[in-house]
């Protein structure tokens, strides 16, 4: 880390390295790019154990697109940001923004003490709540130079002409879907949607992949902030989804 814990930048490339990051079992997949220009050539899938060691990663990301809380709640009222990622994506397919849980509701040894907490607590929530506590642990407010919060389903509403996609993301004809939207407006993803990762669904890949994209959106400075008038955690981060 450089100086008042600023993270150091990496020797000047001719590119500017992006990453699109989605947890996983193993901890965080990450799909990268390499911005040449308008240019941006994607890698292949890999996972990283700790979010940190993406944070460090040499030379320095850029742009990292993080599908994880940046910003958490205090109490059970939620976030506006996943207030409006929901009614973004209506009720076919709302369900895919997961809300923030409570900041309390983390450090709780099970899930039941979770939800006692934080009454809205999911089983979904509570099974990434490790990835959301790294995220909780690791992030200060400098971090949101380069690290912004994401949701591959937005991506896909926004490939998709602003109109939420038709089928889970889980099922053959959703894949598909998916793939199509971003063979159609991404050069070269094959390379990232045709990898095989040990232990990652293909539906991970995928929104992986998405997130790329937005991280490509972010760079450009074309992307979409929810709400407009962001809330401040009580750390001072900025509780937004961009898309």
């Amino acid at each position: 880390m450089g100086p008042a814990g600023r993270p150091q930048r990496g020797p000047q490339l001719p590119y500017k390295l992006l990453a699109g990051v989605e947890p996983c079992t193993g901890g965080w997949l990450v799909v990268t790019g390499r911005l040449q220009g308008t240019n941006l050539a994607p890698q292949r899938p890999e996972i990283f154990p700790s979010l940190i060691e993406v944070l460090d990663y040499k030379p320095a990301f850029a742009i990292i697109a993080l599908h994880a809380p940046v910003g958490l709640p205090e109490g059970s009222g939620g976030r506006a940001a996943d207030r409006a990622a929901r009614a973004l994506l209506g009720r076919r397919r709302g369900a895919a923004a997961v809300p923030a849980p409570a900041r309390a509701a983390l450090q709780a040894a099970t899930f039941a003490e979770a939800k006692a907490i934080d009454p809205k607590l999911t089983t979904v929530m509570w099974r990434l709540a490790r990835r959301m506590a790294e995220s909780e642990r690791e992030l200060a407010p400098y971090w949101q130079r380069t690290v912004f919060e994401v949701n591959p389903e937005l991506a896909f509403y926004g490939l998709n002409g602003d109109a939420p996609l038709q089928f889970p993301k889980r099922s053959s004809v959703g894949a598909k879907e998916r793939r199509m939207l971003l063979e159609e407006r991404f050069p070269g993803i094959d390379v990232t949607l045709d990898a095989k990762v040990p232990g990652v669904r293909e539906d991970r890949v995928i929104d992986a992949a998405a997130d790329l994209w937005t991280a490509r959106r972010i760079a450009a400075r074309a992307l979409n902030r929810l709400p407009e008038d962001p809330e401040w955690d009580e750390e001072g981060l900025r509780m937004e989804i961009v898309y």
